[in-house]
């Protein structure tokens, strides 16, 4: 089963798709989030979101200045200000 992944800033939707893993920095700390993991409400701190695609392709990404939230196998993050990292 695949985690379905939104990574929107307040702009635009920045990327959107199915992951294995999602790592993302909050003001607790770095957190990794895969399929099955606890629903979950997090604040965003200033770095990179690192996206697992499920044929291990990587995504990487600036964030910060919002949340990610969890909540079945759907994640959502919403940013602030978000962009790509080429």
């Amino acid at each position: 089963m695949a985690l379905k992944v939104n990574l929107v800033s307040a702009e635009a939707e920045i990327w959107s798709g199915e992951a294995s893993l999602v790592v993302a920095k909050t003001v607790e700390g770095e957190m990794g989030i895969m399929t099955g993991h606890e629903p979950v409400l997090a604040i965003l701190a200033k770095g990179e979101v690192r996206i697992t695609e499920l044929d291990g392709t990587k995504v990487l990404a600036n964030a910060q200045d919002g949340f990610l939230s969890m909540e079945g196998d759907e994640l959502t993050i919403v940013a602030g200000n978000a962009a790509l990292i080429a």
